[in-house]
This record gives structure tokens, C-alpha cells and sequence, in this order.
């Protein structure tokens, strides 16, 4: 099922919901469309342009600084699904200081890696094997890319990118 981004009344990213979620917004005025997909939703009594991204009519107070799960689908969302050691597709995550050996399952400390690459470099440390990381792992920072999980439509860049931004659809 396809994603709505969901703006605040000052155009900043709130979260992703469901069609149905945005639309039940729309319909209910606690919404307006900001963006649409060019398709129509059609009912009895209305047709819809197919929200993309919608704007709440009323601010919403939200915390600043969200904290981002460290989970699998991040990890390989953060590592563009690519091995950190060779640039092969991402099968597997691995500790770079292994957990048997001290590392700690933090976002420092675990990178995306292909089966071969986990395999070969068993519960060693870098420093033992010939490998080298591509990128040093850090935690991903801000809304927009826990909104996201990395996966940004081309019409929610402008939102995402300046979170903090006034933005007016209309000059967009």
C-alpha cells in the first residue's frame, strides 16, 4: 500500500500514513492535499485527487528530537543496501567489533554486509582481516530520515530535506 507524507500546519514533515489515513484526514478538514499522485479516489458523493502529501490545518506540537530505532530495515536503509566492506548487495549485518568479543549492538557498531563478507570475517576484529569499511557507521539523524527509513519520493524531497523550512506549495 502506497504512503502519504504528512506535513503541519508550518510545512514541516510529520510522519508517513496509509491513502485511506490521509484521505479520512482530507475529508474530515483536519487536512489539505498539498501534492497529489494525478489519480482520483471516487465515493458517492466526492472524487479525491489521490493524496501524496497533506498538510494538517492545525499545528501540532511534536517532540525534536525523535529517536531512531536501531532495527534491520534501517540498518540497510542507512547503508544504501549495500556491503560496507565490498559494495555488494547487503544480505546480513554485522558487528564490526564482534559481540563476542566486546561490541555492543549500537549504531556504531553494526554495518550491512553481503553473506560472503559476514562469513569470511567470522568474530574478528578489522584490524585482524583485510577488510575496511567504506563508510564509518554513525546513527542517522533527524525526522526526515525517520519518516523515510531512506525511501524518499521525489515530490517529498523538499520537505524532507529542510524540515525546519516555511514552505508555501504554491512557489514550490
Amino acid at each position: 500500500m502506497s504512503r502519504v507524507l504528512v506535513l503541519n500546519a508550518t510545512y514541516e514533515a510529520l510522519c508517513l500514513v496509509s491513502i485511506k489515513r490521509a484521505v479520512v484526514l482530507v475529508v474530515t478538514d483536519k487536512a489539505d492535499i498539498v501534492s497529489g499522485t494525478g489519480n482520483e479516489i471516487h465515493s458517492a458523493r466526492v472524487t479525491l485527487d489521490e493524496p501524496s502529501i497533506v498538510k494538517l490545518v492545525s499545528y501540532v506540537s511534536v517532540p525534536r528530537s525523535p529517536r531512531i530505532a536501531l532495527s534491520r530495515r534501517a540498518i540497510f536503509a542507512r547503508d544504501n543496501y549495500s556491503c560496507q566492506y565490498c559494495g555488494a548487495p547487503a544480505e546480513n549485518i554485522d558487528h564490526v567489533i564482534p559481540r563476542s568479543r566486546g561490541g555492543l549492538h549500537i549504531w556504531e557498531n553494526v554495518v550491512a554486509s553481503c553473506k560472503t563478507c559476514n562469513s569470511r570475517k567470522e568474530d574478528r576484529f578489522l584490524s585482524e582481516t583485510n577488510f575496511v569499511l567504506r563508510r564509518v557507521p554513525t546513527q542517522p539523524k533527524g525526522r526526515a530520515w525517520a519518516i523515510s527509513l531512506g525511501a524518499i519520493r521525489p515530490e517529498w524531497r523538499p520537505y524532507l530535506e529542510q524540515p525546519n523550512r516555511y514552505h508555501d506549495a504554491r512557489t514550490a
